[in-house]
């Protein structure tokens, strides 16, 4: 999460709306005047969640996730109210501040429930609490430091507006995450459950995700009009991740692959892949499809996962004498040395070059003194 500039805005934010009274056919039990869960209000909704959150109309967004702050138990819910729409005035997707939401939220509760202390009194000592408390739950580290950013900006936000003393962040608390090297799915399973995959759609969406290097969202986003069937191409123009856009190209077999989902699939629909009533398919729903073919390929016990087609796809280019800059923009890291990982897992030419270097010194070829 980038660091909170200090800004001035101009914003056509909704203003505060006071909690309104909702028909009793819809939000009231029969007999009673007890509200129903959060859950059925968002049922009662024509749209999912996810499309909520994607909604061109942000303003449509933020009175979804202020409505369920509304309804929580939390304490200094205005604090809480005034950072989500501090991240509202600076772009944040959708989905990003319903992250930060989900977190926040989860904090607050475990809060009150150890110390009873509001948001305005924390101590850097129920910050570190919380991380051992989560690493206690055997959470990974990434999961946990994560959650950790979410909350010091949150906080850091709130020391700016003088509502939280200044000394909790006095020092920053961090974790350090162990250097884990990708992991790509080895060629022979990789052919082995692809063998399996039998429907159109299905096929189609692995072999793109593969021979693309796409995060898994990205293609989900993508509509029929984002393709160029004949340069077999494929533009992002908004990356979910980094926001920036970029093209990337798929090979042969998922071009063949393609065209047969597309003669297949429904034209009226708005995503290039979908699920049930023509909607977006879900990541929940494209990994639940990826498990169910990595079972029946007799693989399920490798741990094998929806994301590794990607670290396959960047594992298998640069095997094949991929320049570290070109896939770097394929893969839209901003950072090379995010995409160095994937060479310090693939550099064939760094082996080739130990043994022969080793050849020399069994030979005795080594010169002079150290």
């Amino acid at each position: 999460m980038e660091e909170i500039r200090e800004q001035e805005y101009v914003s056509n934010i909704p203003p505060s709306k006071p909690q309104q009274t909702h028909q009793k056919n819809e939000d009231v039990e029969e007999g009673g005047v007890t509200p129903l869960p959060f859950r059925i209000y968002l049922e009662s909704f024509k749209e999912t969640k996810t499309q909520i959150l994607a909604h061109q109309d942000r303003s449509k967004w933020l009175e979804f996730i202020l409505k369920k702050l509304s309804e929580s138990n939390l304490q200094d819910k205005e604090l809480i109210e005034n950072y989500l729409r501090h991240m509202y005035r600076q772009m944040y997707k959708g989905r990003t501040v319903d992250n930060s939401y989900a977190v926040i939220h989860y904090f607050l509760t475990y809060l009150q429930n150890t110390t009873k202390r509001t948001l305005k009194e924390i101590t850097r000592d129920d910050l570190e609490a919380f991380i051992e408390y989560e690493q206690d739950r055997g959470l990974k580290l990434s999961t946990v430091r994560f959650k950790l950013v979410i909350l010091r900006a949150m906080i850091r936000f709130l020391i700016e507006q003088e509502q939280i003393k200044p000394d909790v962040l006095t020092r920053k608390v961090q974790i350090k995450l162990p250097s884990v090297l990708p992991k790509a799915i080895d060629p022979e399973d990789m052919k082995q459950f692809l063998s399996f995959v039998d429907k159109v759609r299905d096929k189609a969406l692995f072999l793109l995700l593969l021979r693309t290097g796409m995060r898994i969202g990205e293609l989900l986003g993508a509509k029929v009009c984002d393709l160029n069937l004949k340069e077999q191409k494929i533009m992002i123009y908004q990356a979910e991740k980094t926001g920036s856009g970029r093209i990337v190209y798929y090979s042969d077999d998922a071009q063949v692959a393609l065209k047969k989902w597309l003669e297949e699939r429904d034209p009226a629909a708005e995503f290039l892949f979908y699920g049930r009533f023509k909607r977006r398919l879900t990541y929940g729903g494209a990994r639940e499809i990826f498990l169910k073919y990595v079972k029946k390929a007799g693989l399920f016990y490798k741990g094998y996962t929806l994301h590794r087609l990607r670290h396959t796809f960047a594992s298998e280019l640069l095997n094949a004498g991929m320049r570290l800059e070109y896939l770097q923009n394929l893969l839209g890291h901003t950072s090379v040395e995010v995409t160095r990982r994937y060479a310090r897992l693939t550099d064939k030419t760094r082996e080739e070059e130990y043994f022969k270097a080793m050849e020399r010194i069994e030979r005795g070829e080594i010169d002079g003194h150290y």
